[in-house]
C-alpha cells in the first residue's frame, strides 16, 4: 500500500497551492485591507461577507460559521476530502511531486477512482467530441448550429462536439488513453449493460464546465429523427464530480464579469446562454436538466459578492407562455436568497434569447436584458391579469389571490411595498391590501399543538458555558495573540514575561499554551507554516479554529507593528493580570481578622504594596511606548 506522505511534500503543496487562489475558484474575494481579502462563506449562507483569507498566511476563516484553516483544510471541506486526499488534488493540480515515507502503511480511504482521474477523462472526452464535430457524419450537428447563428469559431470558444452514432467509439478511445472501465462508469461517461457503451451516442454535445474551468459533465440534444432516446436533452447524472443542483452552464465564462458587475443573467438553455455571451451579455449561465434552486443561487451569490455593500442584480429570463410564469412563481418563491434585486426580462413575442439574436441580432439581446422588471411586480401582474378588474368581486379575488403570494414572502421588510404596489395594480386602498396580506398571513401554517390543545412549546437553545471570544473583556487578549500568530518576528521576546494566567479566555488560554509549547512566539520568527503547525497541534476544535480566526483577522492598526505598538499590548495585559491579582488580595484582606491573622494579614498587605507599585510601573511603561 502506498506509504504516508512526507512532510516536506505536504510543505511544497502549501506554498504552491496558494489559497486565495484556490478559494478564488469558488469564492469572488474583494481586498478588506491590512492584508485580508472577504467574500461570502461558501460553507454556510450569509447576507453579509465573514469569509476572509489572508494570502501572506495561507489561511480561511469565516468568523459566522468558525470554519478556518489553511489551503488543505479549504479543499477537504469544500470537495468533502480526507487529509490525503485533498493534499493529492492539490498537488496534482500545481505540479508538485508527492513523496511518500518507505514502507507498507495501511490505506483506510474508500476505493474509487480519484477526482484528477475523472476530471482528466471529462477533458480528453471534451476534446474526442469537437474533433469529431468536423467529420462527415456531424453534418447534421453543423447545421443545427448554423441555423441557430453558431459559427465555427462559437463551437471552439463554447468547446462543442458531437458524439458518434457508433456505440462505444469513445469507450474504446478512452480505454486506448488508459482510463479504466471503472473510472468511465463512475464518471457518467459509459455505461454498462450487457456490455460497456457510450452514454452519449449521436448528438449534440456541450461540455459543462465548473468555475475553474474543468469539464466535469456534459448536455447532449438529439439531432437525428431515429434517435431511439425520446428525450430532447440528456445530460450527465449525478456522479463524483457532478452535483446537477450546484451546476450552472457557463459558470466559467461568466465569473469574472460577474464579480465586476455584480450582475448575473440566468436563462434556459445552452443556446441561449451562447447567444447572450456572443452577444455581448456576458453574465448569462443556465441549470443543466433542473429547475433552478437554493443551491444554484448559493453559487451566484458567491461569485456575484452578493450582499448588503454590493447590491446587485439577478435577471431571469422566461418565456411568456404558461410554462414561463410557472418558472417565474418559483423564482419569487426563492427571491430572498438574494440581497440583489431580482428582475425578469420577458420578450414580448414569446421568443427566448437564442431565437431573438436569429431574427433581430445581438442588439435586441441586450435591448432585452435592459428592459427588465421586477420579479415581483412580473408575478403579480400575472396573477392579478387573470381577473376582470372591472367587476367588484373580480378585484376581491385578485386581492386575495395575490396577497397570499405577498404575505408568503420570507423578507418582511419588502412586504409592505409590494402591498403598496398590489393596492395600485388592482384598484383598491393601500390599508385595505394591507389588510388582506396581514389576513393571508394568519392563514398560513398552524403551529403544532399538544394534544391538550396547547401550542407545542420552542425547544430551549443550549447555552454555552464558553464566553464569546469578542467579548469586549477580552479584547487585549485577541489582539495580543494576533500579534504572536501573524507577526512573531516583531513581538519576539517582548512576550517573555506573559504566561499562561495572563488569559483568562479558556479559549485563548489555550492559544498561548500551544504557543508557549512551540518555544514561544520567537520560534516563529521567519517560519512562513507558524500559524499552520500551531493549528496542526491544537487537539481542541474550539482553539484550532481561533487560531485561524487569529491568523485572518487585521489588526487593529493600518501600519506594520513596530516595537512600540507591541510593548503596549504587552504591558497592558500584564496590567489587567496585576489588576485581577490586586483585586483578589483585597479580597481576602477583608475576610482576614488583622488581629486573630496579624502575621498572615501583614504578608498580604505587603503584597499588595508590592503589586500596587509593580502594576504603577506597567502603566508608566504603557504610556512611554504609546508615546
Amino acid at each position: 500500500m502506498a506509504g504516508l506522505i512526507r512532510e516536506e511534500s505536504i510543505a511544497e503543496v502549501r506554498e504552491k497551492a496558494r489559497i486565495d487562489d484556490v478559494v478564488a475558484e469558488h469564492v469572488t474575494l474583494r481586498n478588506a485591507g491590512g492584508g485580508s481579502m472577504k467574500g461570502l462563506c461558501p460553507f454556510h449562507d450569509e447576507k453579509s461577507p465573514s469569509f476572509h483569507v489572508t494570502p501572506s498566511r495561507g489561511f480561511f476563516h469565516c468568523f459566522g460559521c468558525q470554519a478556518g484553516g489553511d489551503v488543505i483544510k479549504f479543499v477537504m471541506d469544500i470537495d468533502a476530502l480526507s487529509f490525503a486526499e485533498a493534499v493529492e488534488r492539490l498537488a496534482d493540480k500545481y505540479g508538485v511531486q508527492l513523496r511518500r515515507e518507505e514502507g507498507d502503511v495501511r490505506d483506510d480511504r474508500p476505493r474509487g477512482p480519484q477526482r484528477s482521474r475523472l476530471v482528466e477523462a471529462h477533458r480528453v472526452a471534451q476534446q474526442f467530441y469537437a474533433e469529431q464535430l468536423a467529420t462527415p457524419d456531424a453534418l447534421v450537428a453543423r447545421q443545427f448550429l448554423a441555423e441557430r447563428g453558431f459559427d465555427q469559431t462559437a463551437a471552439e470558444t463554447f468547446g462543442i462536439g458531437f458524439a458518434p452514432r457508433d456505440g462505444d467509439a469513445l469507450f474504446k478511445h478512452l480505454r486506448q488513453k488508459a482510463f479504466s472501465q471503472e473510472e468511465l462508469v463512475a464518471g457518467g461517461l459509459v455505461a454498462v449493460g450487457r456490455s460497456a457503451y457510450d452514454r452519449f451516442r449521436g448528438r449534440l454535445l456541450w461540455p459543462i464546465r465548473d468555475a475553474s474551468g474543468d469539464t466535469i459533465g456534459f448536455g447532449a440534444r438529439r439531432i437525428f429523427d431515429d434517435d431511439r432516446i425520446d428525450a430532447k436533452y440528456l445530460n450527465t447524472s449525478e456522479t463524483p464530480i457532478y452535483k446537477k443542483s450546484q451546476v450552472l452552464y457557463g459558470i466559467d465564462l461568466a465569473r469574472k464579469d460577474m464579480a465586476r458587475s455584480s450582475q448575473a443573467v440566468v436563462v434556459e438553455g445552452y443556446t441561449d446562454v451562447m447567444a447572450c455571451h456572443l452577444a455581448g451579455v456576458t453574465t448569462a449561465v443556465a441549470t443543466c436538466g433542473t429547475s433552478f434552486g437554493d443551491e444554484h443561487a448559493r453559487v451566484l451569490r458567491r461569485f456575484m459578492h452578493d450582499h448588503e455593500e454590493f447590491r446587485g442584480e439577478v435577471i431571469f429570463t422566461f418565456d411568456g407562455d404558461a410554462a414561463g410564469q410557472k418558472a417565474a412563481l418559483r423564482a419569487f418563491g426563492g427571491d430572498q436568497n438574494f440581497v440583489s434585486q431580482t428582475y425578469v426580462a420577458v420578450e414580448p413575442d414569446g421568443l427566448d434569447p437564442c431565437d431573438l439574436r436569429i431574427q433581430h441580432g445581438d442588439g435586441a439581446v441586450r435591448e432585452l436584458v435592459a428592459r427588465r422588471v421586477p420579479l415581483y411586480r412580473f408575478v403579480l401582474s400575472n396573477i392579478v391579469g387573470k381577473y376582470d378588474l372591472d367587476r367588484a368581486d373580480s378585484r376581491v379575488d385578485a386581492l386575495r389571490e395575490a396577497a397570499r403570494l405577498v404575505s408568503s414572502v420570507r423578507d418582511k421588510s419588502k412586504v409592505d411595498a409590494f402591498a403598496r404596489e398590489l393596492a395600485g395594480m388592482v384598484g383598491v386602498d393601500v390599508e385595505q391590501a394591507r389588510g388582506e396580506v396581514r389576513r393571508a398571513a394568519g392563514r398560513g401554517p398552524a403551529r403544532q399543538e399538544r394534544r391538550g390543545g396547547q401550542p407545542e412549546p420552542a425547544p430551549a437553545a443550549p447555552r454555552s458555558t464558553v464566553p464569546d471570544l469578542r467579548d469586549p473583556r477580552f479584547a487585549l487578549e485577541r489582539e495580543t495573540l494576533k500579534l504572536v500568530i501573524q507577526y512573531p518576528m516583531a513581538i519576539g521576546r517582548a512576550t517573555s514575561d506573559i504566561g499562561v494566567e495572563d488569559f483568562t479566555h479558556p479559549v485563548y488560554r489555550g492559544v498561548w499554551e500551544l504557543v508557549a509549547a512551540a518555544g514561544g512566539p520567537v520560534a516563529g520568527s521567519g517560519d512562513a507554516t507558524w500559524a499552520g503547525r500551531l493549528r496542526d497541534a491544537a487537539t481542541d476544535p474550539a482553539v484550532s479554529s481561533a487560531i485561524s480566526a487569529l491568523g485572518v483577522e487585521p489588526l487593529l492598526t493600518a501600519r506594520e507593528p513596530d516595537a512600540a505598538y507591541v510593548s503596549v499590548h504587552v504591558f497592558r495585559l500584564l496590567e489587567l493580570t496585576a489588576m485581577r491579582r490586586i483585586a483578589e488580595l483585597k479580597s481576602r484582606l477583608q475576610r482576614t481578622n488583622p488581629v486573630e491573622n496579624a502575621e498572615e494579614y501583614n504578608r498580604m498587605f505587603g503584597e499588595l504594596a508590592a503589586l500596587e507599585q509593580h502594576r504603577r510601573t506597567l502603566r508608566e511603561r504603557t504610556v512611554g511606548s504609546a508615546t
